[in-house]
């Protein structure tokens, strides 16, 4: 499923995922997919900078959560990925967010709601161009 190929393909996250600014990869698992990665994302507040571990069941789930640290004491989330009859994919993506640092609930939300939705389009696209180039 190209679109979960897209979703687990960290390192290209800086050329698609708005706000990605580095992505370095800790730990590979046995299939060589990302287990552990740091990222560096503007936080429009800040730079933020979290680390993630990652779970897979290929083709239909990615999933993550943060190690606690300096920026992030919380993250979870994760990608569902479901064919739909007569082509295309469905998917989920799921986001929690318990920043290290005071932001009001309202804002956090606002925040969770565009990220999820900047990464919706973010990803759509890159599988698109994936496909028209043939890769």
């Amino acid at each position: 499923m190209r679109v979960f190929a897209v979703a687990a393909d960290l390192e290209s996250y800086p050329e698609w995922a708005t706000g990605v600014s580095v992505v370095e990869i800790l730990a590979r698992d046995e299939a060589g997919r990302a287990e552990r990665a740091r990222f560096e994302v503007d936080g429009y507040i800040k730079k933020i900078s979290y680390e993630l571990e990652y779970e897979y069941d290929e083709p239909h789930r990615m999933s993550w959560r943060a190690v606690p640290g300096a920026d992030i004491k919380d993250m979870e989330g994760y990608y569902e990925f479901k064919p739909r009859e007569g082509g295309g994919t469905e998917i989920v993506y799921a986001l929690r967010v318990e920043p290290a640092f005071v932001v009001p609930g309202f804002l956090r939300r606002q925040a969770e709601k565009q990220i999820v939705q900047a990464a919706l389009r973010g990803l759509r696209k890159r599988a698109d161009e994936m496909e028209a180039g043939g890769e």
